[in-house]
């Protein structure tokens, strides 16, 4: 059985015991969450499609940690301008393990 689930503006194929990285979620290590943005579920042969939304399916998650990603480098550059600027980023991340889908 697997769900596609949408949180912080992207889409995520998951099952149970899966271990994902969304966008930052409010929740401390160890609190549970519903993901109630389910937009398809499959189960054995069967899938339902929502419209966009499935009506009351529930994606239940355990939160694994709050971390960051690597960083990134944002480097721009004019040439013959004399004009450099360099930037780094790291976005902030909420790492989840699956653990059920109710359809």
């Amino acid at each position: 059985m697997f769900a596609v689930i949408r949180t912080g503006g992207k889409q995520y194929k998951v099952a149970a015991g899966d271990v994902i990285r969304v966008e930052k979620l409010a929740g401390e290590a160890g609190a549970s969450l519903k993901l109630d943005e389910v937009l398809l579920v499959s189960n054995e042969g069967t899938t339902t499609v929502g419209t966009p939304l499935i009506a009351n399916a529930v994606v239940t998650a355990d939160v694994v940690a709050q971390d960051r990603n690597d960083k990134i480098i944002i480097f721009k550059k004019k040439r013959r301008q004399n004009y450099r600027r360099k930037n780094g980023h790291r976005q902030e991340v909420t790492v989840l393990r699956i653990t059920g889908i109710q359809a």
